[in-house]
């Protein structure tokens, strides 16, 4: 089978997105069921748009255990699903599809994977922007209100989708251009630029445009030194890269799936170890 052109599910855990040259998942989630003696495999199912209603139904069929959604699905597979948490209600968007009581459900673990690098700031976090519209924008939004930001807005390419998500949240909206306009004391890149198979050496904020900016978190983890974190670093701006972010909402899905904890330190040196070897 070539996993490209096929959705359908072949193991018993997975991650769905189009394109998936990128992630690091089943490194984490596999060497997590070999930890624990559980059975199953986790394997990445890329699925283009097209094929996403079709790849539901299958996974419904085979009753696979758990799943991972990203881009460009964490929206869009929501209509496929027989419901979804309250705290992925209130995001908009899902990144984990799991069963409960028969019914197939989304959530969404990013939230956790951004509180939890995020919190040891809380206090200074006296404004931030979020750059991005997608659903890794929305749990940015989410996690920032829930960290007590009020000075809070979003900023993306295409203005009306800022407006709509500025709208879910009670936010502004900023313009792409302006951006930079003001001081922010937090930026979040929600955005996939920078990531590694796409625009790598792509960054969505200017090389001076760094002042009054206190703290960079790159939601990008593949490269850990995307560009914009070494434009942040050589501006003397502390940074958060996006593997914090991946390790958190990781551990927080396979939680979800088998009810089991893993031990964050030994998964953190598992993803670093793989980072260096891989040269990511």
């Amino acid at each position: 089978m070539n996993p490209n052109q096929n959705t359908k599910p072949q193991g018993q855990y997975g991650i769905i997105g189009w394109p998936l040259g990128h992630s690091k998942s089943p490194l984490l989630h596999n060497w997590g069921l070999k930890e624990c003696g559980l059975p199953g495999v986790y394997v990445p199912w890329p699925t283009e748009p097209a094929k996403l209603k079709a790849f539901v139904a299958e996974a419904r069929a085979r009753k696979i255990r758990g799943v991972s959604v990203t881009i460009p699905h964490k929206q869009a597979v929501i209509p496929f699903l027989d419901g979804v948490t309250d705290r992925a209600k209130a995001v908009g968007a899902v990144n984990t599809l799991f069963w409960r009581e028969g019914r197939l459900l989304g959530d969404n673990t990013d939230v956790a994977g951004i509180v939890a690098p995020l919190a040891p700031h809380r206090e200074a976090l006296a404004s931030a922007l979020v750059l991005g519209a997608g659903g890794a924008a929305r749990a940015a939004c989410f996690a920032l209100k829930e960290l007590g930001v009020a000075d809070l807005a979003v900023s993306n390419r295409t203005q009306a989708k800022a407006e709509a998500l500025a709208r879910d949240f009670g936010i502004g909206a900023v313009p792409w251009e302006a951006r930079t306009a003001r001081a922010w004391t937090l930026i979040v890149n929600a955005t996939p630029l920078g990531l590694k198979g796409g625009d790598e050496d792509a960054s969505p904020w200017p090389q001076d445009g760094f002042g009054g900016v206190s703290l960079v978190f790159d939601m990008v983890y593949n490269p850990v030194r995307t560009r914009l974190i070494q434009d942040a670093q050589a501006a003397g701006v502390a940074c958060i890269s996006g593997l914090n972010m991946f390790l958190h909402q990781g551990l927080a899905q396979f939680e979800l799936w088998t009810g089991r904890k893993l031990d964050e330190k030994r998964a953190r040196q598992l993803l670093m170890a793989d980072m260096t070897l891989t040269g990511a």
